[in-house]
């Protein structure tokens, strides 16, 4: 009775497989293809170079995509200041009034007929002296000196600094003329005059000419 069941098993067992094969079979439709899920296709290429083409780029200007002539924060080239702006040449210095400055003015031993004027800035910060703009002029005698020597520049003056300007009162062959204790100083013709004693005075004054500031009595005197 045992040796005769074991076939029979062994035949059931292997009716099952068969029939499962059978229905695998008639899942797949008879095709015997592969019925997986077709993968993911890959990013179009870039054209004759089998590559994946680049993706476009979102950099902004502020993400280092600026171009020159750009803002600062973009990183390009600032643009540059517009005319007339500061320079700082002049470091933001005012302009030197009369009454700032403490004036003398006293005749020179040589040359003759020459005068210095020497003026010391009192205030107490930098001022500028502006270039032949000076008007020397005698108390009673119409007309102011005329400009002679360079043109020079404008004069930055420091607390106590010193600024000196020639002042030729005659050529000396001039006959006439007229004699003269004191002049009148002022840095712009809009200002008020300061009035100063002539030292070693009196002088003879016939035409009269006054030089721009320098930073010595030498070159002030040379002209």
């Amino acid at each position: 009775m045992v040796h005769a069941v074991r076939p029979r098993r062994t035949a059931a067992a292997l009716a099952a497989l068969s029939l499962g094969a059978l229905a695998l079979t008639a899942c797949g439709g008879g095709t015997g293809k592969d019925t997986a899920a077709p993968a993911t296709s890959a990013a179009p290429s870039s054209a004759g170079t089998g590559k994946p083409s680049a993706t476009p780029s979102t950099a902004g200007p502020g993400d280092g995509g600026g171009t020159a002539g750009g803002s600062p924060d973009g990183g390009g080239t600032p643009p540059p200041p517009e005319a007339g702006s500061d320079d700082g040449q002049d470091g933001g210095v005012g302009m030197c009034e009369t009454k700032d400055m403490a004036w003398t003015v006293t005749v020179a031993s040589e040359p003759a007929h020459h005068a210095l004027l020497t003026a010391v800035n009192k205030g107490g910060a930098p001022c500028l002296l502006p270039v032949n703009e000076l008007v020397i002029t005698v108390p009673g005698l119409d007309g102011a000196a005329g400009h002679v020597g360079p043109e020079g520049t404008d004069r930055i003056v420091d607390p106590g600094g010193r600024s000196y300007a020639g002042v030729r009162f005659s050529r000396g062959d001039d006959a006439g003329g007229r004699s003269a204790d004191k002049v009148e100083v002022a840095l712009t013709a809009a200002e008020t005059p300061a009035t100063l004693p002539v030292g070693d005075g009196p002088v003879t004054v016939d035409d009269m000419l006054v030089t721009s500031f320098f930073g010595t009595a030498e070159d002030a005197l040379s002209h």
